[in-house]
């Protein structure tokens, strides 16, 4: 038997072309069906963890799986904001904890999440280094983002619009880096978290100024009485928050109706988180409380049955494959008579040649097999940190 598979592995290392092709194509035909497979159940294991994981949402009317994949993966919103008395009115029903997000904003493509330390608590995200936001202007950092941006605590970092047409935001804002957050392999490490009134300074609902009764703002002031001081343009809006300035930082307009993109409700049980959906189920109301798990259950019924259309398609490949390689194979035999005959010639018997050849085949499936299942252990092993790459 050794001298069959040693000819048979001659013969396909001398047109060692072929041989790649056919082990190549075959490799792929197997492994993608099972990739797909993976990769499918990753997605479906992470998506589902993490709706699990958060209770229900508020936010504008509208999709819900916008909302729903804003609120738990900090896409960009594509849903109007809602306000910040919505966060107030769940919180004082009495039903449930609300944890406001803000996501308008980005550091070099990483989302800026306006929040309360609540979040932190709520996600279980603990401070690597550093210590966590305590002063307006402040900022946390996750671990994937400190890595990206190459910044840690002490460092700081820009904030700027998600859209180039926003302008409303004014200058951006020079934010000093507290805390760095510790890996967990979720959404939360690609971020930078702010306290919501930051997000709302860099949305340009608050800002601080010179101060104009000093003298060397005397050059900005267009008239100055007992009551009243009035300044020009050239005093300066700050762009950074210290301790020296945070005192001349004020807001315009009542905070209740200052924007949020979602509300996160974490009810103390069951009966409460039910109590609270319904008294959101009114036609006229302008904002919708969607549970995220059932959201991601008809997110991932799509998905799988994407799957299965692309194995149908992976298997009507694969038959195509399979009888091209065999193709491959009987045109093969039909140039290699002369060679067959040779080996007639020389005394090997009919099942002996039949043995090489079957041999060269069996070769080329093994090989095949053998890539596939290594290429599916990689996908298996890997999958979630691809899908994190693939997500950002």
């Amino acid at each position: 038997m050794n001298d069959v598979l040693y000819l048979a592995w001659r013969y396909l290392r001398f047109n060692r072309g072929k041989a790649v092709v056919l082990v190549g194509s075959i490799s792929l035909i197997l492994f993608l069906p099972a990739a797909l497979q993976v990769v499918v159940r990753e997605a479906a294991r992470a998506l589902t963890a993490r709706a699990d994981a958060t209770p229900l949402l508020l936010g504008a009317r509208g999709s819900a799986v916008d909302l729903t994949l804003g609120a738990l993966y900090f896409r960009e919103p594509s849903l109007d904001p809602t306000t910040y008395s919505e966060s107030e009115r769940v919180a004082s029903s009495g039903l449930a904890g609300a944890i406001p997000l803000h996501l308008r904003y980005e550091v070099r493509g990483h989302r800026i999440v306006g929040t309360t330390l609540d979040y932190l608590d709520f996600r279980a995200l603990e401070v690597e280094s550093g210590r966590r936001f305590a002063m307006l202007g402040e900022c946390v950092v996750g671990a994937k983002a400190a890595r990206d941006l190459q910044v840690g605590v002490g460092d700081h970092v820009l904030s700027s619009p998600v859209s180039a047409f926003d302008v409303a935001g004014g200058f951006p804002l020079k934010m000093p880096v507290v805390g760095v957050l510790a890996a967990i392999g979720t959404p939360d490490d690609d971020v930078v978290f702010v306290d919501l009134k930051t997000a709302w300074v860099i949305s340009g609902l608050a800002h601080g100024h010179q101060d104009v009764t000093a003298p060397e703002a005397s050059s900005g002031v267009l008239s100055r009485t007992e009551d009243n001081v009035v300044a020009n343009a050239s005093v300066l809006s700050y762009t950074e928050i210290t301790p020296d300035n945070i005192d001349s930082f004020h807001f315009h307009g009542d905070p209740a109706g200052f924007p949020v993109d979602a509300v996160i409700a974490v009810p103390g049980d069951r009966k409460s988180g039910v109590v609270l959906r319904g008294r959101y189920q009114e036609p006229d109301q302008t904002v919708q409380m969607v549970v995220p798990r059932a959201v991601v259950d008809d997110l991932v019924d799509t998905m799988f049955s994407v799957r299965n259309v692309m194995l149908a398609v992976s298997l009507g490949l694969g038959l195509a494959t399979i009888a091209t390689a065999a193709l491959v194979f009987a045109l093969s035999v039909r140039l290699r008579r002369r060679e067959i005959e040779t080996m007639r010639k020389i005394g090997a018997p009919r099942r002996r040649i039949r043995a090489v050849l079957a041999s060269e085949v069996l070769i080329v499936v093994v090989a095949s097999v053998a890539i596939a299942i290594a290429l599916t252990a990689v996908v298996s092993r890997f999958g979630g940190v691809l899908l994190r790459m693939l997500g950002t």
